[in-house]
């Protein structure tokens, strides 16, 4: 089978949080090059020719990029406002909002302001690679530059919390942020079993975080990751979208579909395990969905991709397919492909979609140390 002409990000973990990448890396066509070199890169978010990534470190920072072609300009840094920095994405309200998750904080920076204050090729060291110029961070390890006012970035602290399982869910953990089509976002806390609702504003001089209100989940869920399940709202920036939520239960491998009553509290509608029986865990990590309503999620240990069908407000398995590799940890789709970051492989796998929305067998593999999220170009 010929694959399709591919080009990519991919974020990855480096030598300081055990993995085997030198930092963001390009897929264009059959050349995989490194474009940034800096510390556990294990989440991207691209917004036109803008490319932000986290540092996945104690004391992490949040990275800006400018992209040409296939070349990556060192604009600025920030401080993530917490340890362990592992999601980041550009929201409606102008602020790009980090996640904290050894930490259990929440971190958002006005653009507006950090494009003011951008220093291009700060803290850089250029090097020649195959798909351009290699950026280096200065400071690598905090990733942290002064270059920003601090009214320019604002960070909440969830409240203290604990869950059921007591090695994973000892304190707060924040993993994943969505904007909602009301204007607001939503925190998944992994550790305190709930989704944090915040409003956040943005200008060129200040930014906040207004906590609203707090939707507990299932003890022991653990949740990690959300999605939509209905198609986007008009207008709408970054991905928005608006319906029932869909949630990925890291902890206790199940789906959840949630969905917003009278009194603006998000209320389970049904929720459905990957798989049922004795066996190893099914720690549950990256969920979308599609325009038909069918949630794809990968599940690590099992090492499976699972798709399930939203109709009739409920949440029934289509099939399951092997990853294509060990611990899939993010995936993305490409029209008739999911290209599933294994982590533990050291490679992207690229499936073929059938008309169900099931991954067939892995038809190619895309060597990339330690990868932890794929985003394709335009």
């Amino acid at each position: 089978m010929t694959l399709p002409p591919l080009h990519l990000l991919i974020g990855s973990y480096t030598a300081t949080g055990g993995g085997n990448a030198t930092g963001i890396s390009i897929v264009d066509g059959d050349v995989v090059s490194t474009v940034a070199v800096l510390d556990d890169p294990s989440f991207l978010a691209v917004d036109g020719d803008r490319v932000y990534a986290v540092s996945e470190t104690v004391d992490g920072g949040v990275h800006a990029f400018r992209r040409a072609g296939s070349a990556l300009e060192h604009l600025w840094d920030a401080p993530a406002g917490g340890d362990a920095p592992c999601h980041v994405r550009v929201d409606p309200s102008g602020a790009l909002v980090v996640t904290n998750y050894v930490s259990g904080t929440v971190t958002a920076v006005s653009l507006e302001a950090a494009e003011a204050y951008a220093v291009p090729g700060g803290g850089g060291s250029g090097g020649a690679a195959a798909g351009g110029l290699v950026h280096g961070v200065g400071g690598q390890g905090a990733g942290v530059s002064a270059a920003l006012p601090d009214a320019a970035l604002a960070t909440e602290v969830l409240p203290d919390a604990t869950g059921p399982d007591e090695e994973r869910q000892e304190g707060p953990h924040a993993h994943q942020s969505i904007a909602t089509p009301d204007g607001t976002v939503l925190v998944a806390d992994l550790g305190g079993d709930a989704l944090h609702e915040f409003r956040i504003s943005a200008d060129a001089g200040s930014v906040s975080i207004e906590p609203l209100r707090v939707h507990h989940v299932t003890p022991g869920a653990g949740p990690r990751h959300m999605a939509w399940v209905s198609g986007p709202v008009s207008g709408s920036v970054g991905g928005a979208l608006g319906g029932d939520l869909v949630v990925a239960g890291e902890l206790d491998g199940r789906v959840y579909r949630l969905r917003r009553d009278e009194s603006g509290s998000f209320r389970e509608v049904c929720a459905t395990p990957v798989f049922d029986g004795p066996g190893v865990p099914s720690l549950l990590s990256h969920i979308e969905v599609d325009e038909r309503g069918l949630v794809t999620v990968a599940v690590r240990g099992r090492d499976q991709i699972v798709v399930l069908d939203t109709a009739d407000d409920g949440l029934r398995i289509v099939g399951a397919a092997s990853a294509g590799g060990a611990w899939p940890r993010h995936f993305a789709r490409v029209p008739g492909y999911l290209l599933v970051a294994n982590q533990n492989s050291d490679a992207v796998a690229v499936l073929p979609v059938g008309d169900d929305g099931v991954p067939g067998e892995a038809v190619g593999q895309i060597a990339v140390g330690s990868p932890t999220c794929v985003i394709p170009l335009g």
